[in-house]
């Protein structure tokens, strides 16, 4: 470290501690920022750093517990040294931060994007930063770019006026002349004013650019704030939605279930979330996704809330259409296996001797049509129901279509049992009708007396399903791209069921390794529990 960076490192220093601001209660200004630029930037996270001489600390923050991190490891540092906005799609692959500890490890930051927090003076004082675990492969458009920046000048508004009050605190016991005093702090206050009106301003000209429909409440509820988005879509007058009129811009059938679930919000400070139906300025009621957030004092008290309006209704239409194909393709599916199996029956009432074959064939054409039923796309409302049953009975089920002529499994369930609901059925049979499906095509269920075994463990806060064939063809090498199927099953693991799925193309069989968490089977009870 070179001497003139010493010489500016403590000029720096000594300007930070000039605001008094380091490890100092929340304030409520502050914490409405970072909420809002979490909210605007889509982002669980939000900071405002401030760098000091050996860590980061976090003056405000949104969707992180701690309260610093050491420098060495700090983004800000960077962010705070450059002239514009700094976005970071994916750290993984920025050389700068790829080997961070916050990156491989907790809170494995992957988006980062930060607007520089500069004195008057020009020294570099800390960031506003938006993070995410996931990479946001496009980074920020130029109206986030533009809401950040906006939002961290007024953040350093905020720290101007605590550094004014406080100068003029510690000057009242030295001068003399109160007069000029107070008329020199009164022309500051003044400017400080008019930048807290521009920013607030300008504040309001983002909003109101911003595609979806913002709005914001008061602690109790009561609506006082919406951007023009709103008046746009609706159609009502200014301020005629204020208080309790939203509700009625609701659907008839979707005002009560709004009503009250926007009451629970208040009465507990749990975020607000819902989907119902929005009457648009021609009458027509349009799907719309409905989101806040509240904004908590030092105290914990909620001292605002912010919310946003979403129209889904296109997206749910082509949901709608997409279930309706699905189920058509279904219907059809069943039919065919209800057809194939009476021509069995049939065929096998006039050649009794293939009587005990087409019992068989029968069975595995059942158990393959329940398999489907389980494997198809679903809705909530279509998703199939399996009740208490447990896992190894789920998939015993499941491989029924696999087993030998004389009906013995060929796939052999050992370990620890587990409870088992719809929530994961579907995922779970993705995985191993395609695991079982394979087999028969090519692996050890392939030949005959090849065997798969699945055990299913739990190891303290993980459930692990190992799926192990043998007695099947040899395996030379591993192949080179994957099918669709391989793709699904590894989403089915990965994404609903939030594990891990490996695979190892061993000589003697393929194993797969589901490693998931304890509760990704039963996600219902365990949502219970914690109730």
């Amino acid at each position: 470290m070179n001497q003139h960076y010493d010489h500016a490192e403590r000029i720096r220093l000594a300007a930070l501690r000039e605001y008094g601001i380091l490890h100092t209660a929340p304030e409520r200004e502050l914490d409405e920022v970072v909420a809002l630029a979490a909210r605007l930037c889509g982002t669980p996270v939000a900071l405002v750093s401030l760098v000091d001489e050996t860590e980061q600390w976090f003056k405000a923050r949104v969707g992180i517990d701690a309260c610093s991190t050491s420098r060495e490891v700090s983004f800000c540092d960077h962010a705070m040294r450059g002239e514009g906005v700094m976005v970071i799609p994916d750290a993984t692959l920025d050389p700068r931060f790829a080997d961070n500890p916050l990156v491989t490890g907790d809170p494995h930051i992957r988006f980062y994007a930060a607007a520089p927090l500069v004195s008057p003076e020009g020294h570099p004082l800390g960031a506003l930063s938006v993070i995410d675990s996931e990479a946001h492969p496009d980074g920020l458009n130029d109206l986030q770019i533009e809401a950040l920046t906006v939002l961290a000048r007024q953040v350093m508004t905020q720290m101007e006026l605590r550094r004014l009050v406080r100068r003029s605190s510690d000057a009242s016991g030295e001068r003399a002349d109160h007069d000029v005093r107070r008329d020199q702090r009164d022309v500051e206050l003044a400017s400080i004013t008019l930048q807290l009106a521009e920013s607030e301003a300008k504040f309001r000209a983002i909003a109101d650019s911003m595609p979806q429909m913002v709005w914001s409440t008061l602690p109790d509820g009561f609506h006082d704030y919406y951007n023009a988005r709103w008046y746009e879509f609706t159609g009502v007058p200014d301020g005629s939605t204020d208080g309790e009129g939203w509700n009625n811009m609701f659907h008839p059938e979707d005002q009560d279930r709004a009503w009250s679930l926007w009451r629970h919000s208040l009465t507990t400070g749990d975020p607000y979330e819902i989907e119902y139906r929005l009457r648009r300025h021609d009458g027509v009621y349009r799907w719309t996704l409905g989101r806040a957030t509240p904004i908590r004092n030092e105290a914990g008290q909620i001292t605002r809330w912010f919310g946003t309006c979403t129209d889904i209704d296109d997206l749910k239409r082509s949901d709608q259409a997409k279930e309706l194909l699905s189920q058509e393709l279904s219907h059809r599916i069943k039919n065919i296996f209800a057809v194939v199996s009476a021509l069995i029956a049939l065929s096998a009432r006039q050649y009794p001797e293939a009587k005990t074959f087409a019992a068989a064939v029968r069975t595995r054409i059942n158990a393959l049509a329940r398999a489907h039923e389980f494997v198809r796309p679903h809705t909530e409302t279509s998703r199939p129901t399996v009740g208490t049953m447990t896992l190894h009975a789920f998939l015993e089920d499941l491989f029924k279509p696999y087993g030998c002529s004389s009906g013995e499994p060929r796939v052999i369930l050992s370990g620890d049992d587990a409870t088992f609901d719809d929530q994961a059925a579907t995922s779970v049979a993705l995985l191993f009708h395609e695991l079982a499906t394979n087999a028969a095509k090519y692996g050890s269920l392939s030949a005959e007396g090849g065997r798969v075994t699945l055990d299913t463990r739990r190891l303290d806060d993980r459930f692990v399903l190992t799926w192990t064939e043998t007695g099947g063809p040899e395996i030379h090498e591993q192949p080179t791209h994957s099918g669709f199927g391989s793709s699904l099953a590894t989403l089915s693991v990965e994404n609903q069921l939030g594990g891990r799925l490996e695979r190892k193309w061993l000589r003697e069989g393929l194993q797969v390794i589901a490693d998931l968490p304890s509760t990704a089977l039963s996600r219902r009870r365990a949502a219970q529990n914690v109730a």
